[in-house]
């Protein structure tokens, strides 16, 4: 069920309408949660049964640790939490991914294995559940959190149907203390809502998917290599469509959410506009990376330990966070770029520029801002391509390299070229002219007819666009 079909709406006009009928609080989260539990089945409903694992399984071992009087009980179960949902995670994510690296592995040493292939199919939003319930558990442990007195708030927590299959990845301390009191929408709070809802929709409708998309697919699918120009603009579309899809689905999530009389966390501040990359990932993926940041390079041990400490603690980061994208070994390429724009960053930031004092000054700051975009772009053909032969091919064409052949390069027409440059043109100077504030805040002080008009034409283009094909949002992979 996509935000961007009619199934969803029609879901969600149910969702709104019954829930707003509902008179107690207690009863309207557990419809809440029963729709959750019918949006996430609809995917494929074997699958909630491992939903409810990880529910059920960090509930009550959440509440041992807090009861828990010694540290050894206390590391018991929380040992035995993130063994139930990594090892979940592990088997029907990764499970493919591991055995067939184990049997490069061994073909390396000179060992023939060929075991039967694993037919596991991926749980759609599996990665960012799991990551929700292993924060409510940690923290419990960290004692920064007590346990929730409600199993139905804690279930609808993990469960909320707008954010469910590809987040925002939500801290229990966010949504938790929003199931005490009433939720049902304000009118402002459904103005607000719907508009962010169809801004979403444009995003990924007519942005990512009419403009971009044919862009990507041609340059990163074909058989062809493209030239030096074509690379560059294909990276750049993947940027941008990549961006405006999963932002648009954030953005889809928290206005329906928001519908409800829930706030969500935001979960993009413009990252191109971003002035190196410790500064994009403060914009990109926000609730991933501060994520990462809290459970995984702070306890690591961050940047306490001295400048070697760090950048292992930077690299193991990074890696798996490429890694968490998907199965494949390209993403923890793509996790090692990162790794060395951040150490490269941090070392510039220590020696060169904190003695020219160069970092901050407008004209350098604009450079730095197209220079982070560009090596950005330069690591997207490991996010993007199926394999590696092609994210080679890709990167060395961007580099000026391209192996002699008798096949012509692969070009744009005229048409593609003009969207890939309106759209990345577009989007950097709205993320630099927007780079301090939020785009609603900004928005709702226009007068009402302005912002109708906006919403409107905005709401023409998506219809224009509709083909009435399913077109899932990327991270659902992920």
């Amino acid at each position: 069920m996509l935000f961007n079909s009619y199934t969803f709406i029609v879901f969600f006009f149910i969702v709104f309408v019954v829930s707003r009928s509902i008179q107690s609080w207690s009863a309207r989260k557990s419809f809440l949660l029963i729709s959750s539990y019918i949006f996430y089945a609809a995917w494929n409903p074997p699958f909630i049964f491992l939903l409810w694992i990880s529910t059920v399984v960090d509930w009550f071992l959440a509440r041992k640790i807090h009861a828990s009087e010694t540290q050894r009980k206390r590391n018991l179960f929380l040992v035995g939490s993130l063994g139930v949902n990594l090892g979940l995670l592990a088997f029907f994510k990764y499970g493919a991914f591991f055995l067939e690296s184990f049997v490069y592995a061994l073909q390396f040493l000179d060992i023939s294995f060929q075991p039967a292939r694993p037919n596991i199919v991926l749980p759609v939003g599996i990665s960012f559940y799991t990551f929700q319930t292993l924060s409510y558990t940690i923290d419990i442990y960290r004692g920064r959190l007590k346990p929730w007195p409600s199993f139905v708030d804690y279930a609808l927590y993990v469960t909320f149907f707008p954010q469910l299959v590809a987040g925002p990845i939500v801290r229990a301390a966010h949504f938790l203390p929003q199931c005490i009191e009433e939720k049902k929408g304000s009118e402002e709070q459904i103005s607000r809502g719907l508009t962010l809802f169809v801004v979403g929709l444009f995003n990924k409708m007519v942005i990512a998917d009419t403009l971009l998309a044919p862009v990507v697919e041609l340059v990163y699918d074909s058989a062809r290599v493209p030239d030096l120009l074509t690379s560059w603009a294909g990276a750049s579309a993947f940027s941008i469509q990549m961006f405006c899809d999963f932002a648009g689905y954030s953005s889809c999530a928290i206005g329906v959410a928001l519908c409800l009389g829930f706030n969500l966390p935001v979960n993009f501040r413009y990252p191109f506009a971003s002035a190196g990359f410790s500064e994009m990932w403060t914009r990109w993926h926000v609730s991933l990376s501060s994520w990462l940041r809290d459970y995984l390079y702070i306890p690591l041990g961050g940047s306490r330990l001295g400048n070697i400490r760090t950048y292992v603690n930077l690299m193991l980061t990074m890696l798996l966070g490429g890694l968490w994208h998907g199965p494949s070994w390209l993403f923890v390429i793509w996790g090692g770029f990162q790794t060395l724009y951040l150490a490269a960053e941090r070392l510039l930031k220590r020696t060169l520029l904190a003695k020219l004092n160069l970092w901050q000054r407008p004209g350098v700051h604009i450079g730095l801002v197209l220079l982070t975009f560009a090596l950005w772009n330069l690591a997207q053909p490991f996010f993007r391509a199926r394999s590696l032969n092609r994210a080679l091919d890709l990167l060395a064409a961007m580099l000026g390299f391209q192996n002699a052949s008798d096949t012509p390069s692969l070009t744009l027409t005229d048409f593609q070229y003009q969207n890939v440059v309106l759209c990345t043109v577009g989007t950097l100077v709205i993320h630099y002219l927007l780079r301090n504030t939020m785009l609603d805040a900004i928005f709702f002080r226009l007068h009402w007819t302005v912002r109708a008009s906006v919403v409107a034409i905005m709401m023409y283009l998506v219809l224009i666009c509709f083909t009435g094909e399913d077109s899932a949002f990327l991270y659902f992979q992920f």
